[in-house]
């Protein structure tokens, strides 16, 4: 695929905080890219950079191989969703799709048939003369894309364009913005702090935390390949253990001696070992690798999640299987469902479940969906 933006070594302060710190990115033609981790962490500023609404203090934004720092947005083949998605309340439908092309003072057939056109793509043809404040958020939505893409950039920003929709309709709209994309052929820059819409819609996940690049890779990658403790804990539920690597494909963690499947690791380095909780089957105690004891279970609708206290780790384990409080189990891990990791500044902050509860869940949730203006 074609290269169309690299970033390069771009490093960008506020306030004297640094909010990206020696960033590299190559983001290709026709790509789904989803730039994402916890607010802060810099994505947002990297999407603006991208943009032209912020420029760096060190390094290149190259765009189809032309340097492009200080090139302002109108001037960029790039057109942005932002979260508010910024529709004229004046106008109807097919105004707000047609306003740039009118800037442009094109045609007015060729308007027609694009923005009927775009309308068809976004499935909102019969709504054409509705004002804006008659739609819904996801119609809103679906008329701010069709009017950033009626141009036919190269390039689509889209600044959390999800994150005021409820649940069903967020689920929906993953499939129909991944649809567009691809028939389009335009390459998206998404980003977002919800791991599961990262998952579902992209070609390429970039993991970011503190101003840093963590991981870049397919969704399937940087779940089952996670680079580090931030990178498995963010991505879905992962218990992480402290563990001793002995050879190739043989680790040691939880006082038992495990076969794995990594290699290349020093015999008896320290490593991080990640096990996903629906990568573990509860078996007898007397057949269980491990055993311990369940100190709670939380029914959550299609599976169980069972919270297992072994030597005082509290593990993880999404099952089908029911369970009770105070039961002693065994637990069962085959060799590929263990991941080896080299230990790094996150290793021992992430991975124990002893503080774990739906209410904590629940009461961090709405820290999730502040703006990002502070990236």
């Amino acid at each position: 695929m074609e290269k169309i933006i690299e970033l390069k070594h771009i490093s960008k302060s506020f306030d004297g905080e640094k909010v990206l710190d020696n960033i590299n990115l190559d983001i290709y033609d026709n790509e789904f890219l989803t730039l994402l981790g916890p607010s802060g962490c810099g994505k947002t500023t990297t999407l603006r950079m991208i943009g032209g609404f912020v420029q760096p203090d060190e390094g290149d934004v190259i765009f189809m191989g032309e340097k492009i720092n200080n090139v302002p947005p109108h001037k960029r083949n790039v057109n942005t969703v932002f979260q508010k998605y910024a529709l004229f309340p004046h106008l109807n439908v097919f105004e707000n799709v047609a306003f740039p092309l009118r800037e442009r003072k094109v045609p007015k057939a060729e308007i027609n048939e694009k923005v009927n056109e775009m309308l068809q793509l976004v499935k909102l043809p019969q709504l054409a003369t509705r004002r804006i404040n008659e739609l819904s958020g996801g119609q809103q939505q679906r008329v701010a894309i069709a009017r950033a893409l009626i141009a036919h950039p190269k390039v689509l920003l889209l600044d959390e364009p999800l994150g005021a929709l409820d649940l069903k309709l967020r689920k929906d709209m993953q499939q129909e913005l991944k649809k567009i994309q691809k028939a389009t052929g335009i390459t998206f820059i998404f980003v977002t702090h919800d791991q599961e819409e990262a998952l579902t819609m992209s070609d390429t996940v970039v993991v970011m935390s503190e101003g840093r690049i963590q991981q870049i890779g397919s969704p399937t990658d940087v779940y089952n390949e996670p680079k580090n403790a931030f990178v498995a804990d963010f991505i879905g539920e992962s218990n992480i253990l402290d563990g001793v690597f002995l050879e190739d494909r043989l680790v040691r963690f939880s006082g038992q001696t495990f076969k794995c499947v990594d290699t290349g690791f020093a015999s008896g380095e320290k490593v991080d070992v990640v096990v996903r909780p629906e990568d573990v089957d509860i078996v007898p105690q007397e057949k269980g690798q491990l055993k311990g004891v369940v100190t709670s279970v939380t029914f959550m609708g299609v599976h169980y999640e069972v919270i297992v206290d072994i030597g005082g780790f509290k593990w993880m384990i999404q099952t089908t299987d029911f369970v009770n409080t105070g039961e002693t189990i065994g637990l069962s891990i085959d060799p590929d469902a263990i991941h080896i990791m080299k230990k790094s500044e996150y290793s021992g902050l992430y991975g124990d479940y002893s503080s774990f509860s739906n209410e904590l869940d629940q009461l961090d949730a709405p820290m999730e969906q502040k703006p990002e203006a502070e990236e």
